[in-house]
């Protein structure tokens, strides 16, 4: 497993696959994308699990982090999420939060994040803000 980072355009084809298959292609595609720092795990040379980071003074927020569904639950989305946390760390900042979908929080509660209460839906998807200080 080798974490490196990459081109927002690098991730959409994940994106696209994992979380929104239903949706046009363009839904994954984030207006920010040029904005943020993006990260994948490549497994033999194929990049398998993606992440986005935006950074605003001292808080982080990250989206569409997916893994293909054929390299899930062998702990690359674990590892993907410990170095954010680290480049987080390294970059001086405090908060990081993200949206997760309903059924993935648990996965987040394992790192430390906390649910916040706030829920919101997106094209049918209900999802939790959750959060992380340093």
């Amino acid at each position: 497993m080798e974490i490196k980072k990459i081109e927002a355009a690098d991730t959409w084809i994940i994106r696209h696959e994992v979380m929104w298959p239903d949706q046009p292609f363009e839904f994954v595609q984030l207006k920010e994308d040029d904005f943020g720092l993006h990260y994948g795990v490549y497994e033999d040379n194929k990049l398998v699990s993606i992440v986005s980071c935006f950074i605003d003074g001292e808080v982080m927020q990250f989206r569409k982090l997916a893994t293909l569904n054929a390299y899930q639950g062998k702990g690359i989305a674990s590892a993907l999420l410990r170095h954010i946390f680290k480049v987080a760390e390294e970059k001086g900042v405090k908060k990081v939060w993200c949206n997760a979908r309903i059924e993935k929080k648990q996965f987040y509660e394992k790192f430390g994040m906390t649910d916040t209460g706030e829920v919101f839906n997106k094209a049918g998807q209900e999802f939790a803000i959750l959060e992380v200080l340093f």
